[in-house]
């Protein structure tokens, strides 16, 4: 293994000798990452070796204090509150935990994500809603409470719910920690085929056999660095 520093071209992510940190804590030691669009990245490593941090990095959750890092050509080490809901709306983020609103139907919290940033016209939010559910498979599910969903159709949602703003990177993760393993293989090939739409999707895990089903680009975290595998 070697430390990465990989370099494309029509880069989305530019790390260089970033060093990141969680309640003062280094978690991460001189992290240079390119990203690419298009790219389907796993992050590989135990729980706390930094991949979560990483993450949040990505979309202004956790700031970065040193090195050189742009997401989406914002720089992230300057990078002001008021800016941080135009960078979100270009980075769909999957959680495992799903973080749906239980009070809403399915319909519902994707038309709230709509309203949140910016969208009026409701006849467009609607066929737009309609539109994100049947690429995720559940175009009949509009209607539905979330808790009358199984694991596998909340995360359904969730990816959908990420695809509302067409957003030119999805950061995944753990996205099938709660699911069954079919399930979970359900989930990976809707991710892998978004890649393939040419969305870059960055996704953390802890399964090792999902990066020998779906081929992508495999960076381990061990005792605060990121290697290229």
């Amino acid at each position: 293994m070697r430390l990465i520093n990989h370099v494309e071209n029509m880069e989305l992510i530019n790390y260089t000798n970033v060093e990141i940190c969680q309640e003062e804590q280094i978690v991460l030691h001189n992290v240079n990452l390119h990203v690419s669009e298009g790219e389907f990245i796993y992050l590989l490593g135990k729980v706390g070796s930094g991949k979560s941090s990483l993450l949040k990095t990505f979309y202004g959750a956790l700031p970065i204090s040193q090195g050189e890092a742009q997401v989406l050509d914002y720089d992230m080490l300057s990078i002001r509150r008021r800016q941080l809901p135009y960078l979100r709306r270009r980075v769909g983020i999957v959680f495992q935990d799903y973080q749906l609103l239980n009070d809403r139907t399915v319909e519902d919290n994707l038309l709230f994500v709509l309203k949140a940033t910016g969208w009026k016209d409701k006849r467009l939010m609607k066929n737009h809603v309609a539109e994100v559910l049947a690429q995720v498979g559940m175009e009949t599910k509009a209607y539905k409470m979330p808790h009358q969903l199984s694991g596998g159709e909340q995360q359904r949602v969730v990816i959908a719910r990420a695809l509302l703003n067409s957003p030119e990177l999805i950061l995944a993760d753990e996205p099938t920690g709660n699911l069954d393993p079919d399930t979970g293989a359900e989930i990976m090939e809707l991710l892998y085929g978004i890649s393939k739409a040419g969305i870059s999707v960055i996704i953390s895990t802890h399964n090792v056999l999902w990066p020998e089903r779906y081929q992508g680009r495999k960076l381990s975290f061990r005792d605060g660095y990121i290697y290229e595998m």
